[in-house]
């Protein structure tokens, strides 16, 4: 099977009940995520192999010369065909993109392992696929950069804070039937860049936020997709929350509050509620690109609206992805992700 054959099997189809993209099928083989594995950098930066699926993902909120706010993307992602760790078994995707208050540039890149197309080293830290890069020493310091049609970005990131561990030390729950991954972050990311935009060149500055998992079987066979959110608060507080809808029953939900330090603060399931509010058609589709976040425990109450509600990932395995504002209790920006829709 080819990479275009096989992201497009993992299209997710309702009547397969393996949740988002197959993220529930069959694990026999594969390792699993196990809670009190303790992580070392630099070499958790690289691949994991022997888990099916695996990925690295930059977003960032970016602001122009004039103040126009910016999003964007950068993901690699990693699946396995077979158990068996060899490069050949591995197939990459990747997606970049870059959001403006009226546009959504997207590109998406397919590869299988083995040639060098595409792939990712620790030590020194390097991801890539073709000629798309996130590279840099031990990830406190990077370049990004990626290339559409008419469009690209290269980005200088710089980290101004610790690596944060999702969960219970870097073990992430994704169901009350114990589903999981093991998944950090970088959220403290300043950058520094170029937007390469069909009408010209912009400068940027702004933060990044870096977030890393790798699993076998990420969500229960039921569940149906997520909406994930990461955002920055003018405070220097920072919060990652999560639900991730089922067929029936409520969502399953999980967050880690996020102090100036670096400090984390996981909360279980039930603690982070989102509540969608307004929606907008998108790709034939009704997405909610206004909601409602709340966390008591932090006095959390704001309102997420997204920048350009039409942010629609148009790939292999389409979704939503794009930069919010944060306005209530708490301002800031930050990113949204909602897949399944």
């Amino acid at each position: 099977m080819n990479a275009k054959a096989l992201f497009l099997a993992l299209a997710p189809f309702p009547a397969q009940a393996q949740g988002f993209a197959n993220l529930g099928t069959s694990i026999e083989g594969y390792a699993l995520p196990q809670p009190g594995t303790a992580f070392t950098f630099p070499q958790d930066h690289g691949a994991h192999p022997a888990f099916r699926i695996e990925w690295w993902y930059v977003t960032a909120n970016l602001t122009g010369p004039d103040g126009t706010p910016y999003g964007l993307q950068w993901t690699l992602f990693r699946s396995a065909l077979a158990p068996d760790s060899a490069p050949t078994s591995q197939v990459w995707m990747a997606h970049a993109a870059v959001t403006t208050p009226d546009a959504h540039h997207v590109a998406e890149r397919l590869a299988r392992g083995g040639p060098g197309q595409a792939g990712v080293t620790a030590d020194p830290f390097e991801a890539w696929i073709d000629e798309w890069r996130l590279m840099g020493d031990n990830l406190e310091t990077a370049t990004l950069s990626a290339q559409g049609p008419d469009w690209g970005y290269d980005m200088t990131l710089t980290a101004q804070g610790p690596i944060v561990l999702q969960g219970d030390q870097g073990y992430s729950v994704k169901s009350e039937d114990g589903q999981a991954s093991h998944y950090y972050s970088q959220p403290f990311f300043a950058v520094t860049g170029t937007l390469h935009l069909p009408d010209g060149d912009i400068p940027v500055t702004g933060n990044a936020w870096l977030d890393r998992e790798w699993s076998s079987q990420p969500l229960a066979d039921r569940q149906t997709g997520w909406d994930w959110f990461s955002l920055s608060f003018a405070s220097g507080e920072k919060l990652m929350a999560f639900r991730l809808r089922a067929d029936e029953g409520a969502p399953f939900t999980a967050a880690t509050w996020i102090a100036p330090d670096g400090t984390p603060t996981p909360f279980p399931t039930g603690a982070f509620t989102a509540t969608p509010g307004d929606t907008t058609t998108v790709a034939d589709r009704e997405i909610p690109t206004e909601w409602r976040v709340q966390l008591p425990d932090r006095a959390l109450d704001a309102t997420v609206t997204a920048l350009n509600p039409q942010a629609w990932m148009e790939t292999s395995v389409p979704y939503w992805e794009g930069p919010v504002t944060v306005t209530g209790s708490h301002e800031g920006t930050g990113y949204l992700e909602m897949t399944g829709y």
